[in-house]
């Protein structure tokens, strides 16, 4: 298949993160939890839904507008994987 692009959305980014790693970083701000997704296996991260007020830093190989507007605006990064 040529345009093989898995996709997730912003509500569902923290189901990648275990509880336990979630509650670790829930009142540290200086500190911010790195979800993967291409290791979970999705390659776009599109802008639906919401994430919660905590910075997250999120790699993947394509952002849609809206989800890169979405995690800078909760005070994440995004990070490209080649």
């Amino acid at each position: 298949q040529k345009y093989f692009c898995p996709t997730i959305n912003l509500d569902r980014l923290w189901t990648l993160v275990s509880e336990q790693t979630r509650s670790h970083y829930k009142n540290k701000t200086e500190v911010a939890p790195v979800i993967d997704v291409v290791r979970a296996g999705y390659y776009k991260v599109l802008g639906k839904g919401n994430l919660p007020k905590q910075p997250v830093i999120v790699k993947a190989k394509f952002f849609s507008r809206e989800a890169e507007e979405k995690i800078k605006k909760v005070g994440g990064c995004c990070v490209l994987m080649a």
